[in-house]
């Protein structure tokens, strides 16, 4: 419950935020008030120009969400921002949250009846924050350095190709990695998964849905697209609980069914990952565009929405 006090205390200022000028401008249809937003935030005198906002608004009010119109603009970009947010939580939720696992099976860190509970803290922190600081938290600063550079397009792709690829390799030859002296490897390909997770689409799934939607959609189509990763991250954790158990008494946890194994559970995980990168090739680039060239909110009712499937 105390997680709700910061919420609240926001809530006051956020109150007090101006809203978007995008949807000041182009769905409530308040110019000047959109104008005098921008004022306020930029500290410098913006003029509003309406014939210039309602060439941006064709057809902007006349459909909705999961009618025609929108299924022939955006049916395709919602169906591939869904998907590939919902394929890559399933390996990335699986493989963060039972990190302490798949370390003990593989002998990278000793089973937790060997050890007393501060030193599992310890083991368990120090492999974390290995693979944190060798991968996570460097993916995320390679994709801010070269998002608008490479394209979110390109990111995601190889993304999701070398997770799939780093996956193959930890589950294919995995009773090779449970030996000693090859833990290293383990880690060094664990870590890799994680660092192209963040400069892939662990990064971009929730940036591109925020940039291909019409403004009155976006959070709606922000919100259906991060609701089905959510899903995917529900199957990933409970599923792969339950699948990565042994078939033998003496190879799962107490109380716990028979499962397909580690080596299966993480070839699970790697055709998730090549789920994700085969819908990733329907994903729209936005580099370089406007938020109003990528949602198509210039073009007229009967054009072809050809605009938003080209890579730049």
């Amino acid at each position: 419950m105390f997680g709700s006090i910061p919420a609240a205390l926001t809530f006051y200022w956020r109150m007090q935020m101006p809203e978007t000028a995008r949807y000041t401008a182009l769905i409530a249809r308040n110019t000047k008030q959109a104008a005098a937003d921008m004022s306020s935030v930029l500290q410098q005198e913006i003029v509003e120009e309406v014939e210039v906002v309602e060439s941006h608004v064709v057809g902007g009010d006349t459909w909705g969400l999961f009618s025609h119109q929108f299924v022939k603009r955006h049916g395709i970009h919602l169906l591939a921002t869904t998907t590939t947010w919902f394929f890559l939580d399933i390996a990335f939720y699986s493989q963060n949250l039972f990190q302490k696992d798949i370390f003990s099976k593989v002998g990278w860190i000793p089973k937790a009846g060997t050890m007393n509970a501060i030193e599992e803290v310890y083991r368990i922190a120090r492999a974390q924050a290995i693979i944190a600081m060798c991968g996570t938290v460097p993916g995320y600063w390679v994709t801010v350095a070269l998002i608008d550079i490479i394209g979110r397009y390109i990111i995601q792709l190889q993304g999701f190709f070398f997770m799939t690829v780093f996956m193959f390799a930890l589950a294919i030859p995995y009773h090779h990695w449970t030996t000693p002296g090859n833990h290293t490897g383990f880690v060094v390909l664990y870590a890799l998964t994680f660092f192209f997770a963040n400069f892939g689409p662990n990064s971009t799934t929730f940036i591109v849905p925020a940039e291909v939607f019409p403004a009155r959609l976006r959070s709606t189509c922000h919100g259906i697209s991060a609701a089905c990763g959510k899903a995917g991250a529900i199957v990933g954790t409970f599923g792969f609980l339950y699948a990565s158990q042994g078939k033998t008494a003496s190879t799962r946890d107490k109380g716990y069914p028979k499962g397909i194994g580690m080596k299966n559970s993480l070839l699970v995980l790697a055709f998730s990952n090549l789920g994700g990168l085969v819908m990733s090739f329907l994903v729209p680039e936005a580099k370089g565009k406007s938020l109003e060239e990528m949602a198509l909110e210039t073009i007229e009712e009967d054009e072809e929405p050809q605009a938003s499937t080209s890579r730049v």
